[in-house]
């Protein structure tokens, strides 16, 4: 009886390789498996399964996460605000944790003696899957054969061509990938430190010019509904909100940062629907959360995202910093009104009943209600005490 693989399929080059490497070379059984995180429609879900039993694999599976990563990982995104290097929505590193979840409990629940990817040796995914698969499923190998054989595309094109298979794996001029939470764009500028994607790398293109405003509405920190149409749920919003940003072309930028392994790396992104959620969000926090829920968070989600992108989803300080970021979001309820244009949006303005801005106790600037002129006179000087007794003991020149 044949020994199970389980295998990381999007049916490209690396994985249609990797199905015909692990039957024809190791003689094993093997069991392809599409996760589906919001970036694929029916009929490219359809084509891929097709691709794999095409290509001889024993069962293919299609598994739709997204719903899931939604509520393990999205929902944390947007209220951490996170924004790895202030700049981008961990777009695939998310996505990429959640699908190598799905992959080691499909593995296990089809008690599989192997558990395959199709990652090379230089990138951040490679460990991300690896790390996943060693804390859930220790006992089942992993196997590598894109990495560990060290293969050129060349390579990979001429064994599949000597096993019938002949796929045009033409190469893309720019690599994307795409999920509910942002589609990456890669190409040769990309590989460069100056310069710039073309507007033609960008699967969203600019259709719509005439600006629009838009009023996003949150119940306690998720989005649950937009103008007049309220969703049954955030992922149904967010995906109707990326429908109504994306022909506006923003949300696009260019990230740098590091990777897990070391290097410094640099890819495009759009984003149009995260980017105007996390920025909505943080203003509506900006008028109902004090300043020092505002550090805290601030402080906690940078680490968060930093944790995530580099594979550690798993690592139980992330539950420790999940249940302080939902605890925030009590009282982050409210409408926030938004205008969207090409290449641009901005945030005008919010209306909650949480607003710390209330009238009832003065206007910046202009009135206030709650204090005296003597009250603040007395704690101007008392605030300032340390650091007039710092600079009169050491005769400090100001």
């Amino acid at each position: 009886m044949k020994k199970k693989v389980v295998l990381a399929f999007s049916g490209g080059l690396d994985t249609s390789y990797c199905v015909k490497y692990l039957k024809a070379e190791m003689g094993l059984e093997v069991h392809s498996v599409l996760v589906n995180t919001g970036g694929f429609s029916d009929e490219e879900l359809q084509q891929t399964e097709q691709r794999a039993y095409d290509l001889g694999v024993a069962q293919h599976t299609n598994l739709d996460e997204t719903e899931y990563y939604y509520q393990s990982c999205i929902k944390y995104l947007i209220f951490g605000n996170v924004l790895k290097n202030n700049t981008y929505p961990l777009s695939v590193s998310a996505e990429r944790v959640t699908q190598a979840m799905a992959i080691a409990r499909h593995a296990k629940a089809l008690g599989a003696d192997y558990v395959a990817h199709g990652s090379t040796g230089a990138g951040n995914d490679q460990v991300r899957f690896d790390m996943i698969f060693h804390v859930m499923i220790p006992d089942i190998q992993i196997i590598t054969p894109i990495r560990d054989n060290k293969l050129s595309r060349e390579e990979e094109i001429e064994y599949l061509k000597q096993h019938g298979v002949e796929y045009d794996f033409v190469k893309a001029q720019y690599s994307i990938n795409k999920g509910i939470w942002g589609t990456s764009v890669g190409g040769k500028e990309t590989l460069t430190s100056h310069l710039p994607l073309p507007e033609s790398a960008y699967p969203t293109q600019l259709t719509k010019e005439q600006p629009e405003r838009v009023t996003l509405h949150f119940e306690k920190g998720e989005l649950t509904g937009i103008n007049d149409q309220v969703y049954d749920s955030p992922v149904a919003a967010i995906q109707a909100l990326q429908g109504i940003a994306g022909p506006f072309a923003i949300g696009r930028d260019i990230h740098v940062g590091d990777t897990i392994i070391g290097i410094k790396g640099r890819v495009g992104f759009e984003a149009a629907a995260p980017m105007v959620i996390i920025k909505a969000h943080h203003t509506l926090e900006k008028h109902v959360l004090t300043k020092w829920q505002l550090y805290w968070k601030d402080q906690l989600a940078t680490w968060y995202g930093n944790w995530l992108h580099e594979g550690q989803f798993i690592d139980p300080t992330m539950r420790n910093i999940e249940t302080f970021l939902q605890e925030t979001q009590e009282n982050v309820t409210g409408k926030v009104h938004v205008l969207l244009a090409p290449y641009r949006f901005q945030v005008e303005g919010i209306e909650s009943e949480h607003d710390l801005m209330s009238s009832k106790f003065g206007s910046y600037g202009e009135m206030n209600n709650a204090w005296s002129g003597e009250d603040v006179k007395g704690f101007s000087k008392i605030f300032g005490n340390q650091a007039m007794m710092y600079h009169k003991i050491n005769n400090t020149e100001l």
